[in-house]
């Protein structure tokens, strides 16, 4: 692919969503956890009322976030602690469509083990195709009608790496002719139609400090395309196409915990850790000596949850189980809540906030530095509720540990 397919390809990413995009890979249309306006406004305050629900399928536990692929919706689960499927099924109905499988169980540490040892990385639909991420490091193509495997990739084997001690975190990133994906035991860029792999670049060692619980986002800064990968203990921007590592710093954290999806705003890059803190800085590879500077740090720490950027403010998820809004021009805090929650996905529209936690609960918030503003709340799960939520249209899909849900706004 040319270099010019490549820049014409990040720069549609970058831009804002738009109503015809489908849900489609981790966090949204793109990447950035928002939904266009125009394709369903959502209601102005939430209750059970407000949300229809539709059918629910049965599943497997998975982390997996749901995904959308024309008709259907794509979903995993592991089995029996012994295999892990991808299942499609119908918006309209949940029926199954198609499903696919192999075997790929693994166990995570004993440590860790509370928080379960199933699959975990959203998949990724591209066109006719669909992206899966197995637990042992292995990467699968199957295609969207049918579920039909076109190629499977174990990069374990196929790159010698450690298995990973989290499993496949990762969720993969199509860009043009490419897939790429934070496993192997680094940054890995594959053929999407073939799965030959084209290069491995901030090879970490994979294992158990290795191997990333990030994903890659892509983006333009200081008017470079690039891919921002965030490892277990640096923030870095990645050349698509050659791989070279354009710049990177470090990003402190308690054992590597660098979990979310850095976050773009005005050319400068957020990010947040847990045992770390919260960070902007302010990046641009043509200076050569130094092509990151931190702007600012604070101390408040995120943890699993991927922050949003509304208007000039971060709202972000913390280690202590509040929700904080943080002003990106200075770095300090508009509010901090009480605490409401181990964890939260968040998905936004415009100044308003889906949040759903670990319990099931969803809250709509309006986004404002004023205050926390919560307009209303639904139990949508009585299940724990880890994977993270779908908003297409009026459609809204959640994952728990036991199924999958599909409501509707009314």
């Amino acid at each position: 692919m040319s270099v010019r397919v490549v820049v014409a390809a990040l720069v549609l990413l970058a831009l804002p969503a738009r109503a015809a995009e489908p849900w489609a890979q981790w966090r949204g249309p793109r990447r950035d956890g928002f939904v266009a306006a125009a394709s369903q406004p959502w209601p102005d305050g939430l209750d059970e009322s407000r949300l229809e629900r539709r059918w629910r399928v049965p599943l497997g536990p998975s982390y997996s976030g749901p995904v959308i692929a024309g008709g259907a919706v794509i979903v995993t689960e592991t089995r029996d602690k012994k295999t892990e499927h991808v299942l499609a099924l119908d918006r309209a109905s949940g029926r199954e469509v198609w499903q696919a499988g192999w075997e790929g169980s693994m166990k995570v540490p004993f440590f860790a083990a509370s928080n379960g040892s199933w699959i975990r990385s959203t998949p990724c639909v591209d066109g006719d195709r669909v992206y899966v991420a197995g637990m042992r490091d292995v990467l699968a193509c199957l295609d969207a009608a049918t579920g039909r495997e076109h190629w499977r990739v174990d990069l374990v084997k196929d790159l010698e790496s450690p298995l990973p001690a989290f499993g496949f975190v990762s969720s993969p990133l199509v860009i043009g002719d490419h897939v790429f994906v934070q496993a192997g035991g680094g940054f890995v860029k594959l053929e999407k139609e073939t799965g030959r792999i084209v290069w491995r670049v901030l090879v970490d060692g994979g294992g158990m400090m290795g191997s990333a619980f990030s994903s890659p986002y892509p983006t333009v800064l200081g008017g470079v395309p690039q891919i921002l990968v965030q490892t277990r203990e640096e923030l870095a921007g990645v050349d698509p196409t050659a791989g070279a590592v354009l710049w990177k710093t470090a990003v402190e954290a308690f054992r590597g915990m660098n979990i979310v999806t850095p976050t773009v705003h005005d050319g400068k890059v957020f990010t947040t850790s847990y045992g770390g803190g919260s960070w902007l800085f302010s990046v641009d590879p043509a200076r050569a000596e130094k092509p990151v500077e931190q702007v600012w740090r604070n101390k408040i720490q995120g943890y699993m949850s991927t922050p949003l950027v509304i208007g000039d403010h971060a709202y972000v998820h913390l280690r202590n189980q509040r929700f904080a809004c943080l002003d990106l021009a200075t770095g300090q805090e508009a509010w901090i809540t009480k605490p409401c929650g181990r964890y939260w996905s968040l998905v936004a529209q415009g100044e308003r906030i889906l949040a759903l936690d670990e319990t099931g609960d969803l809250r709509l918030i309006r986004a404002t530095p004023e205050k926390y503003d919560l307009l209303g709340t639904a139990k949508v799960a009585a299940e724990e509720s880890w994977a993270h939520l779908a908003v297409e249209g009026d459609e809204v899909y959640v994952r728990d540990l036991e199924g999958l849900t599909a409501f509707r706004w009314k």
